[in-house]
C-alpha cells in the first residue's frame, strides 16, 4: 500500500503552528449554542451576541444603501432602466462597468484592482489626508486580511540564517500572529501601555527588539491604528 502524500507528520509545520483565535474554542462553542437555540433547546437567553469580531452586519447593522445599489446595477445592468435607482447610483455603476472587460464585473480585472476604483481611492486619500496620491501606487485587496498577508509575504525569507522578525502589539488582532506562523516568521511581541490609554511606548519597542535579535532579524513593525481591540488612536 502506497504511503499518503500528506500527513500530520510530513505536512508544512507552519500550518500546524497557526492559531487563529477568532476560530478557537470560544467561537466553536458559540456556534454550538446557536445551533442548539435553532433546534429549540431552552436557555436563559434567545441569541448569541458575538463581540469578538467586527462582523457588524451579522449583529444587525444596516448596509449603506448607495453601495448596495451600485453593486446591484454592476452585477445586473438591466436594472439601469429601473426608475427606483437614483441617477447618481446609475452614473457610478456605469463608470465602473466602463473599466471592466466587456463592461461586465464577471471579467478579469488587473491584479492590482479596477483602475477607476483605484483612482477613486487615490482621490479619497488626497481629500482626507492632504497627501498627493498616484492611483498607480494603490493596490486593492479582498479585505484587510489579504492586504496584511500580501505585505508580510514580502518579508517571508531568511536573512543571515535567521527568520524575519515581525513586531506586533499585545493585545492585537489575531490575523497578524496567525499569518506570521503560516509564513514561518518570528513574532516579536511589544506590550502597549495600558495605564496610558494603551499607548505605544518607545522604550518597550527598543526592549522587544533587543530581546529578539538572537533568534530573528527584526524587519517589520506592525502598528494598528485605531488599536484593535483596544480602540486607542495615535495622534
Amino acid at each position: 500500500m502506497s504511503e499518503k502524500t500528506v500527513t500530520l507528520d510530513n505536512m508544512n509545520p507552519n500550518m500546524k503552528n497557526m492559531d487563529f483565535a477568532l476560530l478557537g474554542p470560544m467561537a466553536i462553542r458559540a456556534k454550538e449554542i446557536e445551533n442548539e437555540l435553532t433546534k429549540g433547546v431552552k436557555k436563559p437567553f434567545t441569541e448569541v451576541i458575538k463581540t469578538h469580531i467586527g462582523d457588524c452586519h451579522a449583529m444587525g447593522q444596516k448596509p449603506l444603501t448607495f453601495l448596495r445599489q451600485v453593486l446591484t446595477l454592476c452585477t445586473y445592468p438591466v436594472f439601469m432602466k429601473d426608475e427606483r435607482f437614483p441617477d447618481d447610483v446609475k452614473k457610478r455603476a456605469r463608470d465602473i462597468l466602463k473599466f471592466c472587460g466587456g463592461e461586465s464585473v464577471g471579467s478579469y480585472s488587473d491584479s492590482a484592482g479596477i483602475e477607476i476604483i483605484k483612482k477613486h481611492v487615490a482621490q479619497y486619500i488626497e481629500r482626507r489626508d492632504g497627501i498627493p496620491t498616484n492611483y498607480l501606487d494603490i493596490i486593492l485587496s479582498a479585505g484587510a486580511t489579504q492586504g496584511i498577508q500580501n505585505v508580510l509575504s514580502l518579508f517571508k525569507c531568511f536573512d543571515k540564517g535567521k527568520p524575519s522578525g515581525v513586531m506586533i502589539p499585545i493585545p492585537q488582532y489575531p490575523v497578524y500572529s496567525a499569518t506570521i506562523a503560516e509564513y514561518g516568521m518570528h513574532p516579536i511581541y511589544y506590550y502597549l501601555d495600558e495605564d496610558n490609554t494603551w499607548a505605544l511606548n518607545i522604550k518597550e519597542l527598543k526592549h522587544a527588539v533587543a530581546e529578539s535579535r538572537n533568534v530573528c532579524q527584526p524587519r517589520v513593525l506592525v502598528v494598528i491604528n485605531p488599536g484593535n481591540p483596544t480602540g486607542s488612536v495615535l495622534t
